[in-house]
């Protein structure tokens, strides 16, 4: 079975404290994971097998956050502070060695293999998330409702017409709402990698409309028609 020519990032998936900052953490494994993208390993591992790249990590999104640039240093930065619902992550403040060992051990390392895989054969990285059904406190849109499906092409990561038709893709697999950069235009992964190849965002929502395999198939299903029938130059 031949994979499809795409570089798929998982950057929120995982759920490991590091062993840098274990004794310092205030957060329960249930914070740990509201903080990150629920569901995104099992929706997402339906594409592992058919695409021709595919990088995650293990480590949680509240210590290390990929999808923020190294030099970010806000509550909900690359070492965060606070979670996205506003909690608390260590009882003291991270000494600055320890910072710069994660973005050592974890961010930089990330960063890195999505470089090297940009001149694989692949047409179009995809920055793969989950997002609440609902604004979280932190979010652009604070208690707002969210649709089934969010495309993001970074204001500029990736032609305009492949977004959209994208999007289009999408919404021949998805019964609800399908956007393009409402409420997210894509974050640090898409922007800072797109002089190397082309990238988009997708985030869809945990709300239960379908099961994650179920979610996981149908984005598979529309990534495979956007390359079959829309998406190519």
């Amino acid at each position: 079975m031949d994979r499809l020519p795409l570089l798929i990032s998982v950057p929120h998936a995982g759920l490991a404290v590091p062993a840098e900052v274990a004794e310092l953490n205030l957060l329960t494994p249930a914070q740990i994971a509201a903080d990150g993208d629920a569901g995104a390993a099992a929706i997402y591992a339906e594409l592992r097998d058919r695409v021709a790249q595919f990088v995650t990590t293990d480590v949680a999104r509240a210590f290390v956050d990929l999808n923020r640039a190294e030099d970010d240093f806000g509550k909900d930065g690359v070492v965060k502070t606070h979670t996205c619902w506003d909690e608390p992550v260590y009882r003291a403040p991270l000494p600055a060695a320890t910072v710069e060992t994660l973005l050592a051990r974890r961010h930089r390392p990330y960063h890195q293999r999505l470089r090297a895989l940009a001149g694989s054969g692949v047409v179009l990285g995809v920055d793969c998330h989950t997002m609440a059904a609902a604004g979280p406190p932190v979010g652009p849109d604070s208690g707002a409702p969210r649709p089934e499906v969010c495309i993001g092409d970074g204001d500029g990561a990736c032609p305009r017409h492949w977004a959209q038709a994208l999007v289009a893709c999408f919404q021949q697999h998805f019964s609800g709402e399908v956007t393009l950069n409402r409420p997210f235009s894509g974050g640090y992964i898409v922007r800072a990698h797109a002089a190397e190849l082309p990238w988009v965002m997708i985030e869809l929502s945990r709300a239960p409309f379908a099961t994650d395999a179920e979610k996981g198939r149908r984005v598979l299903a529309a990534l495979r028609d956007w390359l079959d029938t829309k998406g190519r130059p």
